[in-house]
């Protein structure tokens, strides 16, 4: 053998024996089962010892599933791959790991499924690490009070019902009553803002999907947005992973005292899978055949939403859930469980819906139980009165729908909670900034609008919002900013009166 070759193999040996020397073996466990039955997207395992709830399993062929439910001798699981093929008698290897989806910057304005998986076709994520999926929320001293506002682009919303940031609202109504839209407004309305907004779709149809992800990349923050996906195609292992995957990636955000908003589109869905899982599984069913861990479902989950105290930065997470009622059931078992949890609810009224009035919210039925104090000043003033003038305009438009009105007080009343109401009726994706709101709620609350014909009212809002608003920052700063500033409001109403002018010149 040659010298070279007898010097390489010497030095080897001698590493081999240090290596062998400080080598301190120990016993690797690894614990296996074998699938039993399997079928509508969930298996049973027997033969794994000690299994662990939320631990993903490693089925045959690579295929992953999550445990949720452990009893005596028997596992059951939930497929998280789409079109898996799984076989009764395969092998079936624990891991020990739990769910974790990708988090961090490079998420913002892509399209992931519930695991983090990209399925917009611009390549693979470079996220800055993982975390689970199923984290506690922050405890009451970590949190701070809702002072920062949230504003919606919605007139309706933000002067009467406003969502502060940390904020847990809840939109409520029948099938087709315009609870999406509401949820897109409110993510267009944050071009303007700092807010990183999540859009979580659970079992939603794709061509809904589409649509919301178009209209974001048309007139939103689409670069700061983060579309997570669970169609309606999906195996339901994804769609019931979805809403806490699409919390994960918000919180980063939260946890680095920036601001985020997360959309759950929707949690009736998310109840029916997990209905449909746990009677699968066969969990014993309880009212409406939900299990009793229904409540618990989402109560974890919206309690993650929070404005975190200063000291830990001061960011937040607030949380627009979508439910769905049938035939205005507002008493159902899902939709009370999510009042309950929530602090507040933005109830849509599909007789208005059906009328033309769009967002159809009721105010009567609605309500923000913290959100006031978080609402800008200059609304806040403008709006005092405007919920009770509405509500009493309903009551006497009520009243007089089958007689004549005779007294001059009444009908002044009426003329002014329908230009009231003809206010609160918005186009949908054009979320108005504060500036418009506070502009409109001026003239509103001076009587301008009530001197125009019904049949001019949207020319005369249009005037108001082309012709004063953009100059509104300039006459009245201090007044936008929540200050008394009497003569600034003069002049903004000065303003006012000079755009409704010369409208009236222009059709003269």
């Amino acid at each position: 053998m040659p010298r070279r070759l007898r010097e390489e193999a010497g030095a080897w040996l001698e590493g081999a024996r240090r290596r062998a020397e400080t080598l301190r073996p120990e016993p690797v466990v690894e614990r296996f089962g074998r699938v039993t039955r399997t079928g509508d997207g969930v298996v049973r395992i027997e033969g794994l010892e000690r299994p662990r709830l939320d631990e993903i399993v490693e089925i045959e062929g690579g295929i992953e599933a999550l445990v949720v439910r452990a009893s005596l001798g028997e596992v059951g699981c939930v497929l998280l791959d789409r079109g898996a093929e799984v076989r009764a008698g395969a092998r079936v290897r624990a891991t020990g790991r739990v769910v974790q989806v990708p988090v961090g910057e490079a998420l913002l304005g892509r399209v992931v499924d519930a695991l983090g998986r990209p399925l917009d076709g611009l390549g693979p994520i470079a996220a800055e690490r993982t975390e689970p999926v199923e984290r506690p929320a922050p405890a009451i001293v970590d949190r701070a009070f809702v002072s920062e506002p949230l504003t919606t682009g919605l007139l309706v919303v933000d002067a009467m019902l406003p969502v502060g940031r940390g904020q847990r609202e809840l939109i409520l109504g029948d099938r087709k009553t315009g609870k999406t839209a509401i949820a897109v407004d409110a993510i267009l309305a944050q071009k303007r803002s700092d807010v990183v907004c999540v859009y979580a779709a659970i079992g939603q149809k794709s061509s809904t999907v589409a649509r919301v992800i178009e209209a974001v990349r048309a007139s939103g923050p689409f670069e700061r947005t983060i579309f997570v996906v669970g169609p309606a195609e999906s195996p339901p292992g994804q769609q019931w992973l979805v809403p806490y995957a699409a919390c994960t990636m918000a919180e980063y955000f939260r946890d680095r005292g920036r601001h985020a908003l997360v959309v759950y589109d929707d949690l009736t869905k998310h109840a029916d899978v997990h209905r449909e899982l746990s009677l699968l599984l066969r969990l014993p069913p309880g009212r409406e055949a939900f299990p009793g861990d229904v409540f618990y479902l989402h109560a974890r989950l919206l309690e993650r939403a929070a404005k975190l105290a200063p000291g830990l930065g001061g960011g937040s997470l607030t949380a627009l859930p979508i439910a769905e009622t049938q035939a205005g059931n507002i008493s159902a078992y899902i939709p009370t469980n999510l009042i309950s949890i929530t602090d507040g609810q933005i109830w849509l009224e599909p007789r208005l819906f059906h009328a033309g009035q769009k967002p159809a919210v009721d105010v009567g039925l609605s309500v923000s139980r913290v959100g006031g104090k978080a609402q800008p000043r200059v609304l806040r003033q403008l709006a005092a009165h405007l919920r009770v003038d509405y509500a009493q305009f309903q009551e006497l438009e009520l009243f007089t729908r089958f007689g004549g009105v005779t007294d001059p007080r009444m009908a002044r009343t009426l003329a002014h909670g329908r230009r009231i109401r003809f206010l609160l009726r918005q186009p949908q994706s054009t979320p108005f900034s504060v500036t418009e709101e506070a502009v409109l709620l001026l003239a509103l609350d001076e009587g301008r609008f009530d001197r125009i014909a019904e049949t001019r009212l949207d020319e005369a809002r249009t005037a108001v919002l082309e012709r004063v608003a953009p100059e509104a920052e300039t006459l009245a700063p201090d007044w936008l900013a929540g200050a008394e500033a009497p003569e600034q409001r003069a002049a903004l109403l000065a303003a006012i009166d000079a755009a409704l002018a010369a409208l009236a010149a222009e059709a003269a």
